[in-house]
């Protein structure tokens, strides 16, 4: 399976756009959303092409591939708009046999981990991109974020297949 993670849309819809638009192209078969979905949030400035109802009709012709966690921005007068589940503080994927964890980061984070036995650790939420490996081996990904990035980053998701993955950079144009 070839999982596109992404976090932190914050209801923009151009930069959605260029995400679907890997998914597709590059074959993706399921789309993995890290929480933070339709909102901006109070801390957030208003995002250029801020559109939550066109977000939320765009992802829900995906509702069938998508696996989404609540990130704090969101609520349940979201879900109300999504025609997939996205109200869950954390899922668990098993992937040939690899336990992968996704969560939004404002609950389980770096210095929350799971009480659970994982091989990889995806989270959004600071919207600073991050890929590393633990000395345990303990895979670690901050997908960044497509609309927010912070740090002085680029807008990033992550995929993974394979036991890999990689950051990728959503160009401007």
């Amino acid at each position: 399976m070839k999982y596109l993670i992404v976090s932190d849309i914050h209801g923009c819809l151009p930069t959605l756009e260029k995400v679907l638009a890997y998914f597709e192209e590059h074959g993706c078969d399921m789309l993995c959303i890290l929480g933070d979905i339709l909102n901006f949030g109070p801390r957030n400035g208003l995002p250029e092409g801020h559109n939550p109802p066109a977000v939320a009709e765009r992802l829900n012709a995906y509702a069938d591939k998508i696996v989404a966690i609540r990130g704090n921005c969101d609520s349940e007068v979201d879900q109300m708009l999504l025609r997939f589940p996205m109200m869950a503080d954390y899922a668990l994927l098993v992937d040939n046999g690899k336990r992968l964890f996704l969560t939004h980061g404002h609950i389980f984070n770096e210095q929350n981990l799971p009480p659970l036995a994982i091989d990889a650790f995806f989270y959004g939420h600071t919207h600073l991109k991050k890929v590393e490996t633990t000395p345990d081996g303990l895979l670690i990904c901050n997908t960044g974020s497509i609309t927010f990035p912070k740090g002085g980053n680029p807008k990033t998701f992550a995929v993974y297949e394979n036991g890999e993955v990689s950051l990728v950079e959503l160009s401007e144009n």
